[in-house]
């Protein structure tokens, strides 16, 4: 699509954008983000069990894939404000639901999940990327991150390490974009049919760190786990925050690792990294709410800007869906994406089984 900015491009020109350059993004996930909060209270609806976050990003899809390619020059800078920082912003906010209580819950099990999951994953991106589809290293260490740790973010904390050509990085997100927003709508049906044939023992909570530690990004991770209850929802933001935490180790032993396989050392250790600060915050917030020191009413006037701004970075993350990404990416990197989709889907759930009955 002519009118679509590349990622690296974007993110160059994002850094300081004016309010007025805003308003037209943010006016439209606005929009969609007040349409899908009216659509999630239809009873008809809800009984399909969509909630607003869902249909804020089922919308953005429509829209994205129709009328956006004629929107987006203006909308653009808005869209990803609320697709990056609202998102970001929200995930926060989100600290205001939990507790410690409710974080020691998931606990040392979530920790131990979420590394046998991302290590397995990435290694296991390395290895077919290379071995099985002859793909370089750059865009299987690529397609790895973002589908072991937290999707686009992960693409593009990792791109810096690796000094990767811009058009890998594309293909990397497109692939966590295809395949993270499949999860989006398969994690909830794979919930509601275990808990018909009873196949493995999930409870919401259980599943809730299953979810958290296997699905590609922040953002998916919420949409899928909202759908399913607060339980499993709270369990999922926790267990995928741990693991968006692993980010900043996970670069400092590529680089590390790049510095001692690479001839020319300069370029991997003048690498600066990545911190997801945002997901320290959260934990900051969730302890200091849980000394319950802000009125209830003031906490949940929190929780509903909260969910505003999560189902406005959900309908942005819709609209910069498009169905041009399968394309874009190729067949090599999609036939990985795929076999990194069936691993964290089955692999993920013998993992969080196996850890789960060991730790409880």
């Amino acid at each position: 699509m002519s009118t679509n900015i590349s990622h690296l491009e974007t993110k160059r020109r994002f850094s300081a954008p004016e309010p007025w350059r805003l308003a037209p993004g943010l006016i439209l996930t606005g929009a969609l983000t007040a349409a899908a909060i009216w659509a999630g209270n239809v009873p008809q609806i809800v009984n399909l069990g969509l909630g607003a976050l869902t249909l804020a990003i089922i919308f953005g899809i429509v829209v994205g894939n129709t009328f956006y390619p004629w929107l987006q020059p203006a909308s653009h800078i808005g869209v990803l404000f609320a697709k990056q920082r609202l998102l970001r912003m929200g995930i926060i906010l989100y600290g205001f639901r939990l507790t410690f209580q409710q974080i020691a819950d998931v606990g040392a099990t979530g920790i131990i999940i979420d590394f046998l999951t991302l290590s397995s994953t990435f290694f296991l991106a390395c290895w077919l990327g290379k071995r099985v589809f002859g793909m370089d290293s750059q865009t299987a260490m690529l397609i790895g991150a973002g589908s072991s740790i937290c999707g686009a973010a992960a693409v593009m904390a990792t791109e810096p390490v690796l000094k990767a050509e811009a058009s890998k990085v594309t293909v990397a997100v497109a692939t966590v974009v295809i395949f993270g927003t499949l999860a989006i709508f398969v994690y909830p049906w794979l919930y509601q049919l275990n808990a018909q044939h009873h196949w493995l023992s999930f409870t919401q909570l259980s599943f809730g760190i299953y979810a958290g530690s296997t699905i590609h990004e922040v953002a998916q991770v919420v949409a899928a786990a909202h759908s399913i209850s607060p339980t499993a929802e709270n369990a999922a933001v926790i267990t995928k925050m741990i693991r968006v935490m692993m980010l900043a180790p996970f670069l400092l032993l590529i680089s590390s690792y790049l510095s001692r396989s690479h001839k020319d050392k300069t370029a991997a250790d003048k690498t600066a990294i990545t911190i997801p600060w945002f997901a320290v915050i959260f934990i900051l917030v969730a302890a200091f709410n849980s000394f319950h020191l802000l009125p209830v009413v003031l906490v949940k006037q929190l929780i509903t800007l909260d969910t505003i701004m999560l189902a406005m970075a959900m309908a942005a993350l819709g609209l910069t869906t498009h169905a041009s990404a399968i394309r874009q990416a190729g067949v090599k990197p999609i036939l990985l994406a795929t076999l990194l989709f069936i691993w964290l889907i089955v692999g993920g759930g013998v993992i969080n089984q196996l850890v789960q009955h060991v730790m409880n």
